[in-house]
Formats: structure tokens, C-alpha cells, sequence
């Protein structure tokens, strides 16, 4: 019974440390919100690099699939980010500047993506 009770106040003291904003994230869903927004990023260079070497869009969003499933994944990370990054800020009380970095350009490819869905041109 006394080494329950002692476990118990350990868990208690270790809980209530003030966390510190950091640089890095400290727990998994933030890091994954960090890697996430790192693949968008990337997936968007890709994308970049297509338009430039000559290839040009059809009439519907799938007509040139290499065009597309680089946007769709540019998309869909992002969003993700987005996602993650405010589970991981709510969930587990993440105060690092890249997780809401991440969660910030998250949120802008969610509106772009929203606003593409809704108002077609």
C-alpha cells in the first residue's frame, strides 16, 4: 500500500511541470504534423518541377494524372498537417513553434482546398 501511495505522488509531480515552448516537437502526433507538412512541401516542389519541364494541365483535374497525383498528395498532406497538428495541440498540450508553424500553413491549404471544391472556376 505505501508504494502505491508514493507512486502515486510521483505521477502527480511529474504532471504538473510547466512545459516550455520549444523549437521541436516533443510528442508523436507533432512530429508527424512537422513530417507531414515536410511531404507537402516537397510533393509541391515535384509539382513545380513538372510545370516547368513543360507538362500542362487538360480539362479536368485528372486528365494529366502526373500533374495530379502530385497535387492531390500536396493536398492531402497539407490537410493532414492541419489535422494533426491541432490534435497534437488540444490532445497533448504541444507548445513548439514548428507545430503550429505546421498547423498554420496546414490550415491555409485547407482553405485553398475547400475554396476550389466550392467555388469551381
Amino acid at each position: 500500500m505505501v508504494t502505491f501511495i508514493t507512486c502515486k505522488i510521483n505521477i502527480n509531480n511529474m504532471t504538473e511541470t510547466k512545459s516550455r515552448i520549444s523549437f521541436f516537437p516533443k510528442h508523436t502526433l507533432g512530429k508527424l504534423s512537422v513530417e507531414l507538412l515536410v511531404l507537402s512541401i516537397i510533393f509541391f516542389g515535384v509539382l513545380m518541377a513538372l510545370i516547368f519541364s513543360g507538362q500542362k494541365g487538360g480539362d479536368t483535374f485528372f486528365s494529366n494524372l502526373l500533374l495530379a497525383i502530385p497535387g492531390l498528395l500536396v493536398a492531402i498532406c497539407g490537410v493532414a498537417a492541419f489535422f494533426t497538428g491541432i490534435i497534437s495541440i488540444v490532445k497533448e498540450k504541444e507548445c513548439s513553434i514548428l507545430v503550429y508553424l505546421s498547423t498554420g500553413i496546414g490550415f491555409f491549404i485547407l482553405l485553398f482546398v475547400a475554396s476550389e471544391i466550392l467555388f469551381p472556376h
